[in-house]
This record gives C-alpha cells, sequence and structure tokens, in this order.
C-alpha cells in the first residue's frame, strides 16, 4: 500500500458515505498500482474490511459493467473467491475484503514487494487447481456478458491485425519480425479450443493464504480465447520446474495442454 496525498482520505471517505457505507479514514489504505482504478481498502465503523474502487477515467465505467456480469457468470464456477460488488455506480465500485493477503503491492517509494515465494511449488499446484475450474466453463455462459469472444482460430488472426497495426506507425526490427511471423505461421504452437481466460493472473490481481490463490481480482481483461493466456505470467517465473508443476496438475485435474504449450506463452 502507498500512502495517499492529503485530499485524497477525505473524499474516499465523502465518496462512501454518499452511497450508504461509512468507513474510518484513519483506516484507508490506497493502492496505486491499477491503471483504471485507484483502489483503497478501509474499515467500516462496524469493523468489516472494505474493497473500493474509484474509477480514474470515465471510460473505464463501460468495461465495468461487463466485468459486473463476468463476475456473476464465474464466481458459481471457482473455488478462490472473486469480488462481490455490492455498491456499483459510475464513481464507485465496493466489496467486502476477499480472503487472503494481497500478491504484490507498492512500497512507500512506489517500488513493487512481493508477498509470496513466486517459485513456490504450493503456489504453483494451487494455480494448476484453479484454471481448470475457470477453463471448464461453457463459453456459451459468458457469451451476453460483453467480454472478447474468440474462437481459436480467431486468435492469431487478431494478432496479425496487432502486429501490422504496429509495423505502420513503429520500425520493427527484422529478426523480430521474422520471429513473430514464425510464430503466427507454425500451427504446432497453437491451441485448438478456446476457454473463458482472465487474462492476467499473476501476482498483483491474486490474494494469497499459506502459497496457495484465495481469491482472483481485477477481471477486466477477461475474454474466450487462447487459454495460455492465463499461464503466460507462470512460464516466465524461474525456475521452469514452477511452470511444469503448474501444467502438471492442470492437465491432472482436466485441463487439456498441448505439447508446445511454454514456447507458446514464451512468444506471446
Amino acid at each position: 500500500m502507498s500512502s495517499p496525498d492529503h485530499g485524497l482520505v477525505p473524499h474516499i471517505s465523502r465518496l462512501a458515505a454518499a452511497h450508504n457505507l461509512a468507513i474510518g479514514e484513519a483506516s484507508i489504505r490506497v493502492n496505486e498500482l491499477g491503471l483504471d482504478f485507484r483502489v483503497a481498502i478501509a474499515d467500516t465503523l462496524d469493523g468489516e474490511a472494505w474493497v473500493l474502487r474509484i474509477p480514474r477515467r470515465h471510460d473505464v465505467i463501460a468495461r465495468a459493467e461487463t466485468e459486473a456480469r463476468l463476475l456473476q457468470a464465474v464466481a458459481p464456477h471457482l473455488s478462490a473467491a472473486v469480488p462481490d460488488w455490492l455498491i456499483h455506480t459510475d464513481e464507485l465500485l465496493a466489496y467486502p475484503l476477499l480472503p487472503g493477503k494481497p500478491g504484490l503491492t507498492l512500497d512507500e517509494s512506489g517500488a513493487p514487494v512481493c508477498h509470496f515465494d513466486v517459485a513456490s511449488l504450493t503456489y504453483a499446484e494451487s494455480l494448476g487447481d484453479l484454471l481448470p475450474e475457470l477453463h471448464a466453463i461453457d463459453p456459451a455462459e459468458v457469451r451476453d456478458t460483453g467480454v472478447v469472444f474468440r474462437p481459436s482460430g480467431e486468435t492469431r488472426q487478431s494478432w496479425q491485425r496487432d502486429i501490422e497495426t504496429v509495423a505502420a506507425e513503429f520500425e520493427i526490427a527484422r529478426d523480430l519480425r521474422d520471429r513473430w511471423q514464425r510464430w503466427l505461421h507454425d500451427d504446432s504452437y497453437w491451441p485448438e479450443h478456446a476457454v473463458v481466460t482472465h487474462g492476467e493472473i499473476y501476482a498483483v490481481h491474486t490474494l494469497i493464504h499459506e502459497e496457495r490463490i484465495s481469491a482472483v481480482l481485477d477481471w477486466t481483461t477477461a475474454s474466450v480465447g487462447d487459454p495460455a493466456k492465463d499461464f503466460m505470467f507462470q512460464q516466465v517465473t524461474p525456475p521452469p520446474e514452477v511452470f511444469d508443476a503448474t501444467v502438471r496438475r492442470y492437465v491432472e485435474r482436466g485441463g487439456k495442454a498441448w505439447p508446445r504449450l511454454a514456447d507458446h506463452c514464451a512468444e506471446i
């Protein structure tokens, strides 16, 4: 958590009060990590901890509507907790604090601090337990939420369009451009199925209890598409056996992997 500026705490307190949530100003702790929302944790006057998300820009509100619908759809399927937005307006999203401690926060200087061992095999297997639950959700259940919906064949097309957009504005090194094209045109990298994904499961978006994932936050990047999106942050975590443990548990729990999953994550 970071120290909020002098005028922010009273503003958060007044905003909460306007939504019939009475919090103690002295309890407010602000986390500035989010790009779309300023996040605060505060205690109500009766001692219950709440999370308050204040939009940084008006354009994030429409995406929040999509996220709200998605949370309702995925919550019954997951053993880890997800936010239950009891307050949901254009000015404030708020919900009771979920179990566990933040996986990563900022210190007073703004430097990131990880609060668990990212090389933990316990955490790796916990992720391997969670992802089969998420990926087993029938995509039809979230079709009407508004999330991006890309069948497996469309994922590569989307990457190709993105690369072409970048190439139109920036010079890309030839070896990098060639590498991207080899990736896009080699079928062995790519899954033949699409799943419901969170999109950014890593320390910032998870709460941890005894090195296991107890809650998953911030579903703004959720979509139906490439399952590798939920593995890619784990794949870059040393040592390699951490990623292998996640994939092994994922398959044991019914998840569908493919031989070049790790390579595909590296390219993403």
